[in-house]
């Protein structure tokens, strides 16, 4: 892995800018045969594709490089703008690289698109990723159980390469490992939120979306030992705020740049959840596919486009920001996100009561223009710091 931290970080900068799949592209050339699995940034089961011998690569639209022309034909104006932007990356060529894509249950817009893509690619391997949301192992469980068989054997046969017991569970070790540096990195940050800023933590989870696992881990275990080396990263005099609302269209990074320039410490977020969703080790003995229905019947991730069995919409909201000493709520979904938009007002009502300062704003992939952004971030940065409760 490369030594230095700039280089790590230009490393994680060219991948973030690299709407070709570049990365990807090498890696199937450094051995023939080698294939690749795209999905939508939210939860599927990498493991599968990995044991499968495959490359799991995240999409996540293209951002603010990115002029959409071809794309608007397809989806009305009144939607998030990343199946637009899917669309437009598909037709184009750059996603010609993956031999398959997957749909995970997000939202309508997004089972839309993957019809869609059935339309357009008929060739391609196309799955939509239908997620339980009852919770009950013999309802739910046997439900997902059947659904990872399905994608364990198309993997088989897309891939050539069967997958046996022994194959999944090395696999599941292998993400246990980048899960539980994910999560080291993520508690660093909330300590020490200067030395680990989020401007460069983001550039780190969107590595993720295209290099194998295990290099990904590595990246992320070289970047938590050297970036306490770099004496000039000092505590300011910021806000500890949670961000809410990224978990699927993901932020320009200038938009992050600008929360931090505005005196945002970000302890938490939901950026590119899809990385995180198993919230602890998936369990390596006994019977692989049953340990992976039980890690997401029992240590998935909350958010907006999950059911919350206990009805309790907002309670891991209010945990967040409990467990990570935060002093505020920052609510930023993209335009037109049905699931984080209904969601908002009953998270916004629990820290009502709870007497926890929040603000929202709204954005796309392709916002540009920051300075409202900034001037709204900034003022509520200053709010809690010169008028917040001791």
């Amino acid at each position: 892995m490369t030594a230095t931290l700039t280089d790590l970080l230009q490393l994680a900068r060219s991948l973030h800018d690299d709407l070709d799949l570049t990365q990807v592209s090498k890696w199937k050339a450094a051995k023939p045969g080698r294939k690749a699995v795209g999905h939508m940034p939210i939860y599927v089961p990498r493991e599968l594709i990995h044991a499968a011998g495959m490359l799991p690569v995240g999409v996540v639209g293209g951002g603010d490089r990115l002029e959409i022309i071809r794309g608007d034909a397809y989806f009305q104006s009144y939607i998030c703008r990343i199946p637009r932007s899917t669309i437009e990356l598909a037709l184009s060529g750059r996603l010609d690289v993956l031999d398959g894509m997957l749909f995970p249950s997000i939202c309508d817009v997004i089972r839309n698109l993957s019809g869609m893509w059935r339309m357009l690619f008929p060739d391609r391997y196309v799955h939509y990723v239908d997620v339980p949301q009852n919770f009950d192992p013999a309802v739910g469980g046997q439900f997902w159980r059947r659904e990872l068989e399905t994608m364990r054997d198309d993997f088989a046969r897309l891939s050539g390469h069967p997958v046996d017991d022994e194959d999944l569970r090395a696999s599941i070790a292998v993400y246990n490992d980048n899960r539980a540096a994910l999560r080291d990195l993520y508690r660093e940050r909330s300590r020490r939120p200067w030395v680990f800023p989020l401007s460069e933590v983001y550039l780190l989870l969107r590595a993720g979306n295209v290099l194998p696992p295990e290099e990904h881990t590595q990246m992320l275990r070289a970047y938590l030992r050297q970036a306490p080396l770099d004496s000039s990263r000092r505590e300011q005099d910021q806000s500890r705020v949670v961000l809410v609302g990224m978990f699927c269209e993901q932020p320009p990074h200038g938009l992050v740049v600008t929360l931090e320039r505005a005196g945002c410490s970000a302890v938490d977020d939901d950026l590119l959840l899809g990385l995180r969703w198993l919230t602890r080790d998936v369990a390596v003995d006994g019977d692989p596919l049953s340990n992976l229905v039980d890690a997401y019947l029992t240590a998935s991730a909350s958010t907006a486009s999950r059911y919350s069995p206990d009805g309790d919409r907002a309670r891991w909201l209010l945990d967040s920001v409990k467990r990570n000493s935060a002093e505020g709520v920052v609510f930023c979904a993209p335009s037109f996100c049905d699931p984080a938009l209904l969601d908002q007002p009953m998270l916004v009502a629990a820290l009502d009561r709870a007497g926890i300062p929040h603000t929202e704003f709204k954005y796309a992939e392709d916002t540009g223009q920051f300075a409202v952004i900034r001037e709204q971030a900034g003022t509520f940065s200053d709010s809690i710091r010169l008028w917040s409760t001791p």
